[in-house]
């Protein structure tokens, strides 16, 4: 139960902005201090928008995990930047996120102009990556991105080791307003289940193919059903666009497949708690990133 406290109670929407792979995800998971979100080194991890819930003693942060803000090639990229542009039209706070390691360039001037021209009551510069980066790039990150725009605060971070995640949560509840608590304080994000478990499959497969088929997975969890004795039953499929990279996925003898499958189950199991049987099967369906109605399907669409 939450220590009562002279404050007045305050909650809100933080929208983690920023050009693919500056850590969106990896802040996200370290606010909520559990995975709920997927990671990769591959551009483009981010595909659903996901809202995660941070709870402090007298604060209650609903941070927006959006997908990296480029230059679209096709459906599906079109949809994405649509995605994580919408999420900037109604939050409280826009957190900018920059990588340490990157040189900022005209993808995060174009980002700045639209963080820029939010509504967002309070906007705050992160650095990422701090961890593998020195001392004199974090500088260089700071005067570059002063250049962009001109934000509220600024903050220097390493998500992966937890260096002023803290931080980060409890400067952003102090630009809150005040309001209730709007989601229940056990609930760590308001992706479903079989949200989840599709994206554990997937981030399984860009991490172990990374370079032969980044973009062109997609993993729909068809069904997923408890017994009575608490273990779960899943079936889900790997979309593939040709079947050259159905052959990749699968792997020789099978074994590729097999590895995602034993990485992912893992992943399930501590979600649930519970063991789970982790059925998976490849399709090809060409050219799915470039069919709206398949983009849709598979709840990567703006309108989610």
């Amino acid at each position: 139960m939450s220590e009562q406290t002279d404050r007045p109670f305050h909650s809100g929407f933080v929208a983690l902005v920023g050009r693919p792979s500056v850590g969106k995800s990896t802040l996200l998971n370290a606010c909520v201090g559990e995975k709920v979100a997927i990671t990769s080194p591959v551009a483009q991890t981010t595909r659903r928008r996901m809202r995660a819930v941070v709870n402090t003693d007298d604060a209650q942060l609903i941070i927006v995990d959006t997908p990296g803000l480029h230059k679209p090639k096709d459906a599906l990229g079109k949809e994405l930047n649509k995605a994580a542009l919408g999420e900037l039209a109604d939050v409280d706070v826009a957190a900018f996120l920059i990588d340490a390691t990157r040189p900022v360039g005209r993808g995060d001037e174009w980002v700045a102009k639209h963080v820029e021209a939010s509504k967002a009551g309070y906007k705050l510069l992160v650095i990422t990556k701090a961890d593998i980066a020195s001392p004199e790039q974090v500088m260089q990150q700071l005067e570059a991105a002063r250049a962009l725009m001109r934000f509220d605060d600024e903050l220097v971070v390493s998500a992966s080791e937890g260096f002023n995640v803290d931080s980060f949560v409890h400067l952003v509840s102090e630009h809150l307003p005040e309001g209730p608590r709007w989601f229940p304080e056990d609930m760590a994000c308001d992706a479903t289940d079989e949200e989840l478990i599709s994206e554990y499959i997937r981030e399984k497969v860009l991490l172990n193919c990374r370079q032969e088929v980044p973009h062109s997975v997609a993993v729909v969890c068809d069904e997923l059903t408890w017994a009575k004795d608490g273990h779960g039953s899943i079936h889900a499929t790997i979309l593939v666009e040709r079947p050259g990279q159905k052959a990749i996925v699968i792997g020789k003898g099978g074994q590729m497949i097999k590895k995602i499958g034993i990485e992912a189950r893992k992943d399930i199991e501590y979600l649930f708690g519970s063991k789970v049987y982790l059925d998976l099967e490849v399709r090809v369906q060409p050219q799915w990133r470039r069919d709206q109605s398949e983009i849709r399907r598979l709840g990567y669409d703006a309108g989610q």
